[in-house]
This record gives C-alpha cells, structure tokens and sequence, in this order.
C-alpha cells in the first residue's frame, strides 16, 4: 500500500515541538492537510497547521479530539515522555506516567480515531517508537520497557486493522537532537532528516521503518540474544 500524502489529512500528536514539529511541518510542505495535537494548542506556532488541543493522557481530551477532526485519514501517534526513571531507585509514578502516555495514551488516540479513519475511507498510522524499544539502557529502564510494549502493540494493531483497511507502521530511530534526548550526551541525529526519511518511507508502505544506523545494527543484534547485545552480563 502507497500513501499520497500530499491529499491526507494527518493527525501528529506531540507536534508542538520537536520530532513531531518537523513531522508536521514536512506533511505541510508535501501539500497534507495537519492537526497539530497538543496539550495546549497555543504552543503551536506552525503556520498551515490547525491547531487541536489533545492530552493523550485525558479521556475527554481524546474524544472531543476525534470529534472536531473528524476528516483525519492519517494518524502519527508521535507524543511521548522520557522521565529518566530507573527500575529500583526512582519514583514509581514516573515508571506509570510513561506508560499512561507512551503505551495508553497512544492506545487512547488510536481507539478513537479508527473509526474516523474507517470511515473516511481507510487510510495509515503511524507510531513514533524508538531503537530503544529493541535495547533496555539502564539510563532509559522506564522509557525502553514503555517503547517496547508500543512496538508490541504496533504489531498486534497492524494485524487486526489490516482488514479494515487501514496501513500500520513504526519507526525505529536512536537518539535526535530533540528536547527528549536534551540530557543524553551520544550522538543524535537531525530531526529534520529522520523525518524525511520516515515520511518518505511511510508513504512507500513500508511497515517497519530503521530510519538510522543504530537501529539498524540493534535490529541484527536481536537474532543473537542476551550475548548479542548485553554482552557484559551474558
């Protein structure tokens, strides 16, 4: 399946700023119609965007979203949180907030704007993941586990919105020189690229988008187990 996204109307959740941001802005460029989905739609300064208000975390917030764009074909489940937390030291309800945003927020809006899609005629999502979904960094315990159940679900999605017409892919990527990756000192990649690169292969049909080589390396790495890729604890 091939997209035109120059004739869509897309859906970026978290396009405010950062990843998200360039996402919108090239869906823009391409001639799409763009929500840009944010907690507070006055920090939306894109021109050609229409701003939506949209906390992934609010039930009311989701479905009120889903009632005013009710023209969306596509959606990109880009909104995310990286809190930091470690697995035995840090507080628990950092470990539950990047679940209830990354895992059932990106479930929440997915839920609601199915049938939205459905009903325009089908059309393609998208969930933002990250390499990390593949590697657990002790730095990024939380955030990793969370990326790792979205990838799950991605996959689970993309079987059972096959039949109703609907593409679904993920993007695996390393770090971007983003506000999310502001306190990580490895090397990022430019935002602006990976989206091109992302958009260009959503378009394509692609399921499973490596936007970088990281991922790429961490993909084959997997075959290889435990010894493969935590070498220091195999």
């Amino acid at each position: 399946m091939t997209l035109d996204l120059g004739a869509a109307t897309v859906l970026v959740t978290g396009a405010n700023r950062g990843f998200g941001r360039h996402l919108a802005e090239q869906l823009l460029a391409r001639g799409a119609t763009v929500y840009a989905g944010a907690r507070d739609p006055r920090s939306v300064d894109l021109p050609g965007a229409r701003p939506l208000a949209l906390d992934v975390t609010d039930p009311a917030s989701v479905t009120a979203a889903a009632r005013e764009a009710g023209d969306v074909t596509v959606l990109i489940n880009n909104a995310g949180v990286a809190t930091g937390a470690a697995w035995l030291d840090d507080d628990l309800a950092d470990v539950h907030r990047e679940f209830d945003t990354n895992v059932f927020g990106t479930l929440a809006v997915t839920r609601a704007f199915v049938p939205v899609i459905e009903v325009n005629g089908g059309g393609a999502l998208l969930n933002v993941l990250s390499v990390v979904s593949w590697f657990a960094p002790p730095h990024l315990a939380a955030y990793s586990a969370s990326k790792s159940a979205e990838w799950s679900m991605t996959n689970g999605l993309r079987l059972a919105l096959a039949p109703r017409g609907i593409q679904v892919s993920g993007l695996h990527v390393g770090y971007m020189d983003t506000d999310l990756a502001a306190g990580i000192d490895d090397a990022k990649s430019d935002p602006a690229a990976i989206a091109k690169t992302t958009l260009d292969r959503f378009a394509a049909g692609d399921t499973e988008i490596l936007a970088d080589d990281v991922s790429r390396r961490v993909q084959a790495g997997l075959a290889g187990g435990v010894a493969a890729l935590y070498p220091d604890v195999a």
